[in-house]
């Protein structure tokens, strides 16, 4: 056997996932890992099969009947948790003579891949300012820098990446002077206080967010209310429904709409008080989708604070979609009784270890950075229903 294995950095196959190629994937974890969590893309085609069963193959002779079962066209990247148990795999299924590499790192390296891309038709009256847009596709979160004069604000930082937020303002000349949370999250952990703390800057949070027991000083916004950044500024529009202080930020063209409106369909009900208070808060959703969001026009670069697995990013490399576009959405076109028993009845499970994640970002509970990581591990299951659903 080899000591050479021909591997694959999470990197350079998130950019042939974006690109649309077709991507063979083995995927050697149990299945319950694989059903929660896995890569996934338009051509993204994965097969599970356990490790154990590779073994058994390998043992018996049968590799060839083994990878004939995997789906999909061209090389195969093998993947598990951490890259160790896919290296073996790669390393015997090239000496066997099959073309496989391994994905480096596994599952754990793919969710420390946070990409950036500029967002483009955003500001168009403001020249010298930029709102980045941060995703993380292992989880589909996606969060904001804005830069303007030699100041940044960022909008729901991932805990897990504060360097990065940090280095990259630095990168443009700024300091960050506002760190902004949305709502409570409930998918991963806030790197609200991290970075507010490594930087000095001010932590800022919707009042009726606050207003769930945020338990450490913050700032607080209201409805209409506007944040300062350079000459440019985030401008808060109250947006109800997946929590009760979910706030929007319009910024320029844009709207920041963190978890009320995605491009391809629209926030979940359910988080904040249960099924059983769902029916309420879908109601405030629909109002925040037709009434709230009303003013403003079609051209409006929606940019969420999530994306589906199957979300492709435009040329400028963010994930974005003009309103116009979101109100083709069939959700659109339902008044809000229907709306209601559409959304409420097709919620997806809840993200892994909400109940741990929402107490830490209310700072009821306190996480070291590892056990932050973990918890935060997966899909974020925070969207009701796809757009063409």
């Amino acid at each position: 056997m080899t000591d050479d294995t021909d591997e694959i950095d999470p990197s350079s196959l998130q950019t042939r996932i974006d690109a649309g190629e077709s991507v063979r994937v083995l995927d050697v974890r149990d299945r319950d890992e694989v059903e929660q969590w896995r890569l996934s893309g338009p051509g993204v085609a994965l097969t599970q099969k356990p490790y154990n069963r590779f073994l058994q193959a390998n043992v018996t002779g049968t590799l060839e009947e083994f990878v004939a079962d995997v789906e999909g066209e061209g090389p195969i990247t093998v993947v598990c948790a951490r890259g160790e148990a896919s290296g073996e795999v790669a390393r015997d299924l090239t000496d066997a003579g099959f073309d496989a590499r391994n994905l480096a790192g596994g599952m754990e390296a793919w969710a420390r891949l946070l990409l950036a891309g500029e967002v483009q038709g955003a500001l168009p009256d403001a020249p010298g300012a930029t709102l980045v847009q941060y995703r993380r596709p292992s989880s589909g979160c996606l969060g904001y820098l804005l830069v303007a004069d030699g100041e940044a604000a960022v909008v729901d930082p991932l805990r897990a990446f504060t360097d990065r937020y940090v280095a990259d303002a630095a990168e443009r000349d700024a300091e960050i002077t506002t760190v902004v949370d949305t709502h409570v999250h409930a998918d991963h952990v806030s790197g609200l206080r991290a970075l507010a703390d490594a930087t000095g800057a001010t932590p800022v949070m919707p009042a009726p967010a606050v207003e769930r027991g945020v338990t450490y000083d913050v700032d607080t916004v209201e409805d209409g209310e506007t944040i300062a950044v350079g000459e440019s500024s985030l401008t808060a529009v109250h947006a109800p429904g997946h929590t009760t202080g979910m706030t929007a930020f319009a910024v320029g063209d844009a709207l920041l709409t963190g978890d009320s409106l995605f491009t391809d369909g629209v926030a979940r009900p359910d988080l904040e008080e249960g099924a059983d208070e769902a029916p309420a808060f879908a109601r405030e959703l629909h109002r925040t989708l037709t009434e709230r969001f009303a003013r403003f026009p079609d051209e409006t670069v929606v940019a969420p604070g999530h994306h589906s697995g199957d979300a492709v990013p435009g040329a400028d490399e963010a994930v974005t979609a003009r309103l116009g576009k979101c109100r083709e959405s069939p959700v659109f076109d339902l008044d809000e009784g229907e709306f209601v028993e559409r959304i409420t009845g097709r919620t997806p499970p809840r993200p892994a270890n909400h109940t741990e994640i929402i107490a830490a970002n209310l700072g009821r509970e306190s996480v070291t950075d590892d056990v932050a990581f973990e918890l935060e591990l997966g899909p974020n299951n925070c969207a009701a229903a796809p757009a063409d659903d």
